[in-house]
């Protein structure tokens, strides 16, 4: 039986090159997204004729309980779950309405939470498992302009540290990877210009590629099981 992972926000950037990734590898793969369902459904046709696993796809927003709630009712058996789904907002605090705050923290941190109080309970039946977020590593350091998005980070990195502590003696990993300036959808919020006056701060001298991100997911399930709580900086050396 093939093992199956979990991904939310797969339809594009670092989400879709971790389901090509983890299709590749053999997984049965479970996808969300919230506003390009046509794109990831035909993502999962594609992976299903590569590489004879199966893919389900799903709308569904990671903030949502109750969307949530419905997701996991189509899912009996979870090997790996990826917190991928995020979105951004850049602006001063000041400016920030409430509403925006609460929707950065919902998708971000009340995501985790939700899919990761589903997850367990399966991972425990099979007895061990593998739960990795997706962070940034403005939850590390903190991003001006970007308070919310480097709180909610910032909170998954913890969240990532503590769970990992409760779950490790039930052979259920829980990991991070605060990546970098990748060159995703993202990013696009950015000119030219400031993109540029970035690359020039990387010491690789590049953005990161979705693929990267992907690479390193995959190891981080494959890699010994004493690996668990860790918050693993892809950034090319930034920071």
């Amino acid at each position: 039986m093939n093992k199956t992972a979990l991904i939310t926000g797969a339809s594009r950037g670092i989400g879709r090159a971790m389901a090509e990734t983890f299709a590749a590898a053999g997984y049965d793969l479970v996808l969300t997204c919230l506003h390009h369902m046509e794109e990831l459904e035909k993502l999962g046709q594609e992976l299903e004729s590569a590489h004879s696993v199966g893919c389900r796809c799903f709308t569904a927003d990671a903030g949502d309980w109750e969307a949530i709630t419905a997701l996991f009712s189509h899912i009996r058996r979870l090997d790996v779950l990826i917190n991928n789904a995020g979105i951004a907002h850049m602006g001063l605090l000041q400016d920030m309405t409430p509403e925006q705050w609460r929707r950065i923290m919902a998708t971000h941190l009340d995501g985790c939470f939700y899919t990761s109080k589903y997850a367990v309970p399966l991972m425990l039946a099979q007895g061990g498992g593998h739960i990795l977020n997706i962070s940034s590593i403005w939850g590390n350091v903190g991003a001006s302009m970007e308070v919310a998005y480097s709180a909610a980070k910032g909170g998954i990195n913890s969240f990532t540290k503590a769970l990992a502590k409760e779950l490790a003696p039930s052979r259920i990993r829980v990991n991070a990877i605060a990546c970098g300036v990748i060159d995703t959808d993202m990013n696009r919020c950015l000119s030219e210009e400031d993109l540029e006056a970035l690359r020039r701060e990387i010491p690789a001298d590049r953005l990161g590629t979705p693929r990267e991100v992907a690479a390193l997911a995959l190891q981080l399930t494959q890699s010994p099981g004493y690996l668990t709580g860790q918050v693993i900086t892809l950034d090319g050396g930034f920071i």
